[in-house]
């Protein structure tokens, strides 16, 4: 599956915060409608933390906010407002990436699921959605 990979940059409107992030140019996409992900309109995929990579310089920009269980780190630009990634409750080792904060040119494909975060345990089990935030096993592939 590491052939498919490709580097997506990104950031928030202002470019106050940047990053990049390894991951297939194809994405999976979760649409989630709890209280927070539904009044932002977010379209998320996941990745394991070690695919992420916040560019230094960003780090200043960023403020958390947490509710509750706060688990869910969501990070977002001081300056501009957007939350271009996050760690999701869902996937508490990896990163939430915001789709529509990606760069323009490196993802070629998206299919959407929903998650239902407002039966967030339910959705949770029956999603498999922690998976995607997990190093594939190399011996298995």
């Amino acid at each position: 599956m590491d052939s498919d990979m490709v580097v997506h940059n990104g950031g928030c409107h202002c470019k106050k915060v940047r990053w990049k992030v390894r991951a297939p140019s194809s994405v999976l996409i979760w649409q989630c409608n709890c209280s927070d992900c539904s009044m932002r309109g977010n379209l998320s995929f996941s990745v394991p933390l070690e695919r992420f990579e916040l560019f230094e310089d960003s780090k200043q920009f960023l403020t958390t906010y947490t509710f509750g269980t706060h688990t869910a780190k969501h990070t977002f630009c001081k300056v501009c407002g957007i939350t271009s990634f996050y760690i999701p409750r869902s996937n508490p080792d990896g990163i939430a990436v915001t789709f529509r904060c990606v760069d323009p040119g490196t993802i070629t494909h998206v299919e959407i699921r929903q998650f239902d975060g407002k039966n967030w345990e339910r959705s949770y089990a029956e999603s498999g959605i922690a998976s995607y935030s997990k190093v594939p096993d190399k011996s298995s592939e």
